[in-house]
């Protein structure tokens, strides 16, 4: 009995996180159905069609709280002396949102913005 209420325990904590991020993906999708009556014969016509929202990115500035997902192309930059940055401070670090670089610090606020440091 033991092992059949660990097994039941352990999937349900494999699967949270599976469906939790469900709704997120649900958000990005979602099905439209139009439903006219044309009066000269009568007929019903019903229209069904898939929207996809595309993602709003955002123009960042500084005292801004990063959200990773709202950033357009996401990447952490390591190789900062590259692109002419400066090393982060300690618990900060250089991400690239579109062609812009950002200092984030530790709690994860905007500090500095670089616009068009990758071209």
């Amino acid at each position: 009995m033991k092992k059949f209420i660990l097994s039941a325990l352990t999937a349900t904590l494999v699967a949270s996180p599976l469906l939790a991020a469900a709704p997120a993906e649900a958000q990005q999708r979602r099905e439209v159905t139009t439903v006219r009556h044309d009066d000269n014969n009568g007929r019903t016509v019903v229209t069904k069609r898939t929207v996809v929202r595309t993602p709003q990115y955002r123009n960042w500035r500084a005292g801004q709280r990063f959200d990773r997902r709202q950033a357009q192309n996401y990447r952490v930059i390591t190789t900062y002396r590259n692109y002419r940055l400066a090393a982060p401070p300690r618990g900060s670090q250089w991400v690239r949102s579109g062609n812009d670089a950002l200092l984030i610090n530790g709690r994860g606020n905007v500090v500095q913005v670089r616009g068009g440091a990758f071209r």
